[in-house]
């Protein structure tokens, strides 16, 4: 792809697709800004990866799930870079716990980082793409959207949501040169396998693959790097699927 002169911000970047993104638009030649909520570590190991590429990436920590930090977030990132040309909407929460036993306040804490944190960044980023007259937004869905999955009821809701929010968008926005697209991952191996399921539950999930295997970060990675693309640009208000084949 060719270089771009463009800045990106996104969200969950210090490991797994969001590192994998990060460093797939840096080879792109984005600057970056690399938003996680603890590992300050891991996000300034990839920035140090992702500026070897020629490029300025900066870390900006802070809670997606909190409405005053989003606003603060982007707006670091605008203030190094003019503006935010292209927004990944990463990071997310996905707990395991029965409907009946789940409190309120977990509850609101997954909407709020799997669906609000994608409201209010794309308010805080859509005004300076309006006026540069070009923005690239890429939602993550995933397969909690498309299937629901018995025990992550508010992710489920919340990546539904998220599908509505970029279908919205997408038809406002077109019309201004800013395309805003999702992508739904199937089962991604991560990073690390440390917290990874057992290797039954993996042989499982592979089973209904029918390419056979997980998924890697960088091949999401490709779908955003597309998406964000000049050539992607005829690309607007879609889900992408990335996940081998349509796992459930």
């Amino acid at each position: 792809m060719a270089k771009s002169k463009r800045a990106a911000l996104v969200t969950g970047g210090g490991r797994n697709i969001g590192r994998a993104c990060v460093l797939g638009l840096a080879e792109d030649g984005f600057n970056v800004a690399i938003n996680g909520s603890s590992d300050r570590a891991a996000c300034e190991a990839v920035a140090r990866e992702a500026a070897k590429f020629g490029v300025e990436a900066i870390v900006i920590m802070g809670d997606v799930g909190n409405a005053e930090d989003c606003q603060r977030i982007a707006g670091e990132a605008i203030k190094k870079f003019g503006t935010v040309d292209a927004l990944l909407n990463n990071a997310a929460l996905r707990p395991n716990k029965p409907f009946l036993e789940m409190t309120e306040a977990e509850w609101r804490r997954v909407i709020s980082v799997d669906l609000d944190a994608a409201v209010w960044l794309a308010r805080a980023c859509l005004p300076g793409m309006v006026q540069k007259g070009w923005g690239r937004i890429v939602n993550f869905a995933g397969m909690n959207a498309i299937h629901g999955h018995a025990g992550r009821t508010p992710v489920s809701v919340a990546k539904h949501g998220v599908w509505g929010l970029t279908k919205a968008l997408a038809m406002e926005f077109g019309p201004k040169n800013i395309t805003i697209n999702a992508i739904s991952p199937g089962p991604i191996a991560p990073d690390s396998e440390e917290k990874n399921a057992s290797a039954q539950a993996r042989a499982q999930t592979v089973a209904r693959v029918p390419l056979g295997r997980m998924g890697k970060p960088i091949e999401v990675a490709a779908a955003a790097r597309l998406l964000v693309s000049e050539t992607g640009g005829y690309i607007n208000g879609q889900m992408i699927q990335v996940n081998g084949g349509g796992a459930t």
